[in-house]
């Protein structure tokens, strides 16, 4: 308060003071390390390694699209090679970073894309719309697998249930390429991607309203672990369920599901001519 004297009543004055401007939020500058240095110069060749897996994923795509599988097959084997290697290295050097994480899943969705736009390319090019159909579903759900994954995880801690993911389909794109049995391939990964999609919804249903998750005892348990997926791999349900995808992609005559590009009856069409 000031007091002022100037030959009138004295008054008095409230000063109010003007707000300092406050400080805009600074970040501190972080200071590159010797240790910081080697990290980055040790990411770089890794990502490097992941994209060049994708470029050679595009390759094995070229491959499916000219209705050449052998080949395809052996691009997809080199492809994944660098990509192991980037994941392994990352791993025993301790190198694994959120961007990292984020890089390698953003280029595993080029790579399914690449594969399975060459296969609508081939179905195109022999005039097979149904296959074509097939294919761009099978395309659809793959990466609405991951989406949903991804997304769940936004909301709840993890959502790692169904079957049918990433190293799944890839191994099934392999065994399809050099066994020439991709429209075999191509329905189980269409049906156990929407039973995934399908299971990743119920089970953030499920988790997001604290309701308990189905009963895994007796015979509806059974089909409960069938159909809502929820083992790892290497356990003796994921082994009857690889048994059973091998069964229906080796044993079914191709005539049957009408494969555009499939040579030789299967082995149910040869025990059927032998009898």
């Amino acid at each position: 308060m000031t007091r002022l004297f100037c030959g009138f009543e004295p008054s008095i004055i409230a000063v109010i003071p003007h707000p300092k401007p406050t400080p805009r939020a600074i970040r501190p500058r972080q200071r590159l390390t010797f240790t910081g240095l080697i990290g980055t110069i040790c990411m770089f060749p890794l990502r490097a390694l992941t994209l060049i897996g994708v470029i050679i994923n595009v390759g094995a795509a070229w491959a499916l699209a000219h209705d050449r599988f052998v080949l395809a097959g052996f691009v997809m084997i080199v492809a994944n090679i660098f990509d192991f290697i980037d994941g392994k290295v990352a791993h025993r050097l301790q190198l694994q970073s959120r961007f990292g994480a984020f890089w390698d899943s953003t280029l595993d969705r080029f790579s399914d894309l690449a594969l399975l736009v060459g296969l609508i390319h081939l179905y195109s090019s022999l005039v097979r719309s149904d296959y074509v159909l097939i294919a761009a579903l099978t395309l659809t759900f793959s990466i609405m697998t991951s989406y949903t994954r991804a997304r769940a995880e936004s909301l709840v801690e993890k959502c790692k249930v169904g079957f049918m993911e990433r190293p799944e389909r890839i191994v099934l794109f392999m065994i399809g390429a050099f066994t020439d049995r991709m429209a075999a391939v191509l329905w189980v990964i269409l049906v156990l991607s929407i039973l995934a999609v399908a299971n990743r919804i119920y089970y953030t249903f499920l988790a997001l309203n604290n309701l308990p998750m189905p009963r895994r005892d007796g015979v509806r348990g059974f089909f409960n672990r069938a159909f809502f997926w929820t083992d790892e791999r290497t356990t003796i349900p994921y082994d009857l369920w690889v048994v059973a995808i091998l069964a229906f992609v080796w044993l079914i005559p191709p005539e049957w599901l009408g494969d555009p590009t499939a040579s030789g009856p299967g082995l149910i069409g040869i025990i059927r001519e032998l009898l």
